[in-house]
């Protein structure tokens, strides 16, 4: 398959293939030959007519882009392919080909293999990014930072448990993805209105021998109108895209110019000034996982399938599912880039802490005055002295002495320890360890 002009950043990695044209055509073919040898363990036709077909279900002898256009007559590509395919086929097997399917049970069936391959590399690549956000966390447990709320300096948070947040929603991710593809990708088999009449009473069986012949799951009846496979399929991806993109964008906002926090090990340029580091795999994986949303929507949106044969919802699947699985598997494989080569600047870090001079310790000096003050009196009077602290010499420290409710109430050693930031983490490594146990404990599951 040629490069696209966007596909550098919008479709790396392996998924790229994976749903290709000539990966759809070739999964469709799978799925004639499952049909094919599944009809023949059923006794509806003999091994060597089941044979005979499969031998001619390679993707190389067919045209996509001709496929693609004769598609048009019959509203879907299955009905050219069959045709192309019975050609090829020599002797009575010929007869049997496509025998007891409809043109929708070949599409769908294929649609969940190009899904399940898709997922394979997809799976890799946020195992990867996993392993690295993993690697971070046990790494940066004391490396502290400013936690940051509403882009706003907040209290003193850890690095090491900014990147165990990543791990757990990675982790959670993964798991719903193995989930999807483990379980909810199903063939698709029911003949032209779900009855399977046509294969003599041994319907089940053939779908049976099918679902073992590709791998995915056996329906307990043919989901033709019932949509919520690729339903939940797309929710995955969408989720997986959410934690990605998230990530993404804590990346790029740390390894600002002014924030320096991190930068990418291979960042990239600008073609007009010279100077520039831009976290090229965060930004890219950002834009891929943007993309999901629209899809996910289009896919949920086609759900409402009339009685047995849908009047286009279907049709309006294809694309946005191929889309959605090119851009979660580019972000995937971008995000992986990224966290592997991330590069963290510790002392940067500990300079953005100490910009505002122990004002992110304001709730921890509160915390120490509410039992003699009572909660809101510390809290007012610790705001007061945190506004003015800008303006008095000296800082935070100086501005609690000059409140009078404060004065005389913490010894200066005591306050010295209170504005210590690596003594305000709570249970930041505890935290740690459970993301770092519940991550080898899926691990292990796997």
């Amino acid at each position: 398959m040629s490069a696209g002009l966007f596909d550098g950043v919008l479709a790396r990695g392996r998924v790229r293939d994976a749903v290709s044209d000539h990966a759809w055509l070739q999964a469709m073919l799978d799925v004639e030959a499952a049909l094919a040898r599944a009809s023949a363990e059923a006794g509806l036709i003999s091994v060597e007519d089941a044979e005979t077909i499969a031998a001619a279900c390679g993707a190389a002898h067919y045209d996509p882009a001709r496929l693609g256009e004769q598609a048009a007559s019959s509203g879907n590509p299955a009905a050219p392919l069959v045709k192309a395919l019975t050609s090829r086929v020599e002797g009575p097997a010929a007869g049997h080909v496509h025998s007891g399917a409809t043109s929708q049970d070949i599409v769908d069936s294929a649609a969940m293999l190009v899904a399940h391959r898709a997922l394979g590399p997809l799976l890799e690549d946020l195992e990867g990014a996993a392993a690295a956000a993993a690697r971070l966390a046990g790494e940066h447990r004391a490396t502290v930072l400013p936690g940051r709320t509403l882009l706003q300096q907040a209290v003193p948070v850890t690095f090491g448990l900014k990147a165990a947040g990543w791990l757990v929603g990675l982790d959670e991710a993964i798991g719903r993805v193995a989930e999807v593809r483990a379980e909810r990708l199903a063939v698709q088999l029911g003949g032209a209105a779900g009855t399977l009449a046509s294969l003599s009473g041994r319907g089940v069986d053939v779908l049976s021998g099918m679902a073992r012949a590709l791998g995915l799951a056996e329906p307990v009846l043919p989901w033709h109108t019932i949509r919520t496979r690729p339903a939940e399929l797309a929710g995955a991806l969408g989720e997986a895209c959410g934690v990605v993109a998230k990530i993404a964008r804590d990346v790029a906002l740390m390894a600002q110019t002014e924030v320096g926090e991190v930068a990418e090990g291979a960042a990239g340029g600008s073609s007009t000034m010279p100077h520039k580091r831009n976290p090229v795999a965060a930004v890219s994986a950002a834009a891929c996982a943007a993309q999901a949303p629209g899809l996910v929507a289009t896919l949920l949106g086609s759900m409402a399938h009339e009685h047995e044969r849908a009047v286009g919802s279907w049709h309006a699947e294809w694309r946005p599912l191929t889309e959605l699985l090119r851009s979660a598997g580019s972000a995937a494989a971008w995000l992986h880039t990224c966290l592997e080569e991330l590069e963290v600047d510790a002392d940067a870090m500990r300079a953005n802490l100490d910009l505002t001079h122990g004002l992110l310790l304001a709730e921890r000096v509160s915390t120490e005055l509410a039992p003699e003050l009572g909660r809101l009196a510390a809290h007012e009077a610790v705001e007061r002295a945190a506004a003015a602290a800008t303006s008095v010499e000296g800082g935070f420290a100086a501005a609690l002495g000059e409140q009078p409710e404060i004065h005389g109430r913490i010894p200066e050693e005591r306050l010295a320890e209170l504005l210590d930031p690596a003594g305000y983490l709570g249970s930041a490594d505890v935290l740690i360890d459970r993301a770092l146990r519940a991550h080898d404990a899926r691990k292990e599951r796997a």
